[in-house]
């Protein structure tokens, strides 16, 4: 069963050099965001150095981040549908850049805990928002161009990552300041996403600022009542828990886990970007050819594959080979998620948020007990926690099975 968008027949009308245009405004904001969210995570080693923390205790910093982007969740559906997408991903932008620049300032001037957490929160508040938003958006230019292109969005995402991670291990490398470095990323990010927002499609009338609050609180209320949607965000969350587990902890687990560098534990991190941006642009392809639920089974089982070598590989080389298959197979989940949340347009900014809400407890409850896990049986061997959880979520593949129209 294919799942190829079957576009409305309101929604093919639509300029077509007004989607493609779309398309590439979407692809630059998560390439975008990507490249704020990687620059942070490569630099963490750094950070942990700069405020002497203790693997127990760099988890509850990263909660900080998480906290924030879970807060968002309850708000980014009825912002996306007051303001659009559009100038929704513009505002929150503005804060992941004010709070990069405040985390960085804060570790590489004064070394103050507070100032970082306050500018973690703010990143994650931001990043969560514009997620809901930049995700609603390129579902609505999915459905127009009527076929999958979600993957490619968050493969522009991990494009970014790739270059957040890359000179986030050039910076590390040549001894930058996080004081430097992380303002003048959040400076590029924000020029850049202010000029890929005008590109979007214009918003429909519903997203008006007229749009009735309580309205939507009842929409939201009566989405957490849909079991579709509780089970979409479950796999999702575990996906997250996939991807943010690496993402948080994959460079210092190699620092201490198998004594490489900073430098190197940030090209480590790298390699992971690099095998889920491959994953996502492959994943498309796939996707349409043989249908979400198969392609699913078969990255997971990657991912499960390349996690438990990562953990247990006791080689270095042959570990960063496990972190590229855990990369590839954990492409596919939050983005195909994410799709199948919006299958239904005009649902698609509760049904978003609900879906993200759910997946976003994983970055908050992930980098805590990983933490803990760490400071008990060494930061590489908590990793082993993500197959774990990964085998009992195939389970779960069925229920991504697009809707029949």
């Amino acid at each position: 069963m294919s799942s190829t968008i079957d576009a409305p027949a309101e929604a093919r009308a639509v300029n077509p050099r007004a989607v493609l245009a779309a398309r590439n405004g979407v692809a630059a904001v998560f390439a975008l965001n990507g490249l704020a969210v990687a620059t942070w995570f490569s630099r963490v080693p750094a950070i942990r150095e700069a405020l002497g923390l203790s693997a127990g205790r760099l988890g509850l910093l990263l909660l900080a981040m998480s906290a924030g982007a879970l807060v968002a969740m309850s708000t980014a559906g009825l912002v996306t549908l007051r303001l659009g997408p559009a100038r929704t991903v513009a505002g929150s932008t503005v804060l992941v850049a004010l709070g990069l620049t405040t985390a960085g300032l804060s570790a590489s001037l004064g070394g103050s805990l507070l100032g970082v957490v306050i500018g973690l929160f703010a990143v994650g508040y931001g990043s969560g928002t514009c997620d809901v938003a930049m995700n609603v958006e390129g579902a609505a230019v999915e459905k127009r161009l009527g076929r999958t292109i979600m993957p490619r969005f968050h493969a522009a995402w991990s494009l970014g990552s790739v270059a957040g991670a890359g000179l986030g291990a050039g910076a590390a490398r040549l001894g930058v300041p996080v004081g430097w470095h992380l303002p003048v990323i959040a400076a590029v990010v924000l020029a850049g996403t202010l000029l890929g927002v005008r590109a979007f499609l214009p918003a429909p009338a519903e997203t008006a600022a007229s749009t009735d609050p309580a309205r939507h609180r009842r929409a939201l209320l009566a989405t957490w009542r849909e079991p579709r949607t509780l089970l979409i965000g479950l796999f999702v969350l575990v996906m997250a828990f996939t991807e943010g587990s690496a993402n948080d902890w994959l460079a210092v687990a190699f620092v201490d886990g198998y004594g490489v560098s900073e430098a190197a534990g940030a090209a480590v991190f790298g390699v992971f970007v690099v095998g889920m941006t491959l994953g996502r642009t492959a994943g498309t392809v796939a996707i349409d050819r043989w249908g979400r639920v198969p392609v699913l089974f078969g990255t997971i089982a990657l991912a499960v594959t390349g996690a438990t070598c990562a953990v247990l590989a006791g080689s270095g080389p042959l570990a960063v080979v496990g972190v590229a298959l855990w990369g590839v197979g954990a492409s596919l989940g939050f983005p195909v998620g994410m799709s199948a949340a919006a299958d239904d347009e005009d649902r698609a900014p509760t049904r978003v948020s609900v879906v993200a809400m759910i997946g976003y407890t994983a970055f908050l409850a992930g980098p805590p007990l990983l933490g803990f896990l760490g400071d008990h049986l060494g930061i590489l061997h908590a990793l082993g926690v993500v197959p774990l959880l990964l085998l009992p979520t195939l389970a779960l593949v069925p229920v991504l099975r697009p809707r029949a129209r």
